[in-house]
């Protein structure tokens, strides 16, 4: 079964009413038949309908055993982090969330969890950094945002000569992309807000686990802490799951085309994005994805952050926000915005300059966002911003 044909057919008509569209069982609590006897459901932090058939819906794209569904991303990742105990340690990517890296730092360090942040898109760093104490080993591929690629295969190998296990926040890949458990990986997490709903309409988490003894764990920590999602949010997630090939599709021409324009440009220091030919990780992002995604960065000349940030103040059709993945283009200054809670100096040293941009491509037309990139790159030209073009 094609792709396309497998996402659109893996969401359920219902059984009780034929419902074309999966029903929102807007319900706290279930009537029961007996005490502890009832129809598969009592309470809707423990189990709700419609948020049961997102939780299979996104367990059958990523080619899981089974998934869960939370109130965010960060709901999801916390929930992940709940399988370790004081003394265990992360290997995490280098480049990550600062949201992760701030619930990393501020939170689980305090818990006796130790962190430990490499640069994963080269193997030789996992072999020289990974123990037996380390129990996770975290993966953005793509990274954010800079866009690394990570080769999951061959960490999941490594990792699992250790015991430890391999988590990949596919959020910026997608199943559409990638399929991180095909390659050896054992827990997915997703931000959900992002292209699986898709329509900036919506806050919401997974988690997919490989197998039962996984899966468990994870069921036991979301109704323990019940950082659940709703049954609303969940149904958005389902809709917006229905069009996420076509819109991947439209979202990875626009990238791919932005980022070769991108690269032509005298203003623009570094190009990110792993479709071109130049980014370091081409060939494995070639070979584990089916598109590049939606999602460009670039910096500027200088390393001037007044000038990204009245860079980001000049687009129109690129409107400054955070998040990504929505059908409408959107434009942040990481350093400023995403990633603020990372110190400084961390984050220059993992490549997110004080100049870089992150685009956040929609399906508009891909001209039309290449003439509004076009027109800001030359209002910053023109006030020169410090930037010294050679003129």
């Amino acid at each position: 079964m094609k792709k396309a044909t497998q996402i659109i057919h893996s969401i359920p008509v219902d059984e009780l009413t034929g419902a074309i569209s999966v029903p929102i069982y807007q319900t706290s609590t279930f009537v029961q038949d007996a005490p502890g006897v009832n129809k598969g459901f009592d309470y809707s932090r423990s189990n709700n309908p419609t948020r049961l058939a997102l939780e299979n819906l996104a367990a059958k794209l990523e080619n899981g055993h089974s998934g869960y569904a939370f109130s965010s991303g960060l709901a999801a990742v916390d929930c992940v982090l709940k399988l370790l105990k004081p003394g265990d340690e992360i290997l995490a990517v280098d480049d990550l969330y600062g949201g992760a890296y701030r619930l990393f730092e501020q939170v689980y360090r305090g818990f006796g969890i130790r962190i430990k942040y490499i640069d994963t898109s080269e193997i030789k760093n996992v072999i020289d950094h990974i123990n037996y104490q380390t129990k996770l080993v975290w993966l953005e591929s793509p990274t954010n945002p800079t866009l690394k690629i990570s080769d999951i295969k061959s960490i999941s190998k490594i990792a699992h000569r250790y015991g430890a296990l391999v988590v990949v926040d596919n959020t910026f890949a997608s199943p559409a992309i990638q399929k991180p458990l095909d390659f050896g990986a054992d827990i997915i997490v997703h931000s959900a807000t992002k292209y699986l709903a898709g329509h900036s309409d919506v806050i919401a988490g997974l988690v997919i686990a490989k197998d039962g003894a996984i899966g468990a764990k994870i069921k036991f920590f979301q109704n323990a802490c019940g950082a659940v999602l709703g049954p609303f949010d969940s149904w958005l997630t389902i809709r917006g799951i229905e069009t996420l090939l076509l819109r991947i599709e439209k979202q990875s021409e626009n990238a791919f085309k932005i980022a070769q324009f991108l690269a032509t440009r005298e203003e623009v220091d570094k190009v990110f994005y792993p479709g071109l030919k130049s980014h370091p990780n081409h060939e494995i992002a070639t070979k584990q994805q089916t598109f590049f995604g939606g999602v460009v960065s670039f910096s500027l000349v200088d390393d001037d952050a007044y000038a990204a940030i009245k860079y980001c103040q000049s687009t129109q059709l690129f409107k400054l926000a955070e998040s990504l993945g929505g059908v409408k283009s959107l434009i942040c200054h990481p350093a400023s915005m995403t990633h603020k809670t990372i110190p400084t100096e961390v984050r220059k040293a993992n490549g997110i300059q004080n100049s870089l941009i992150r685009l956040s491509v929609g399906i508009e037309d891909g001209d039309d966002l290449i003439d509004d990139i076009r027109q800001a790159l030359l209002l910053i030209k023109q006030k020169k911003y410090a930037i010294n073009f050679g003129e």
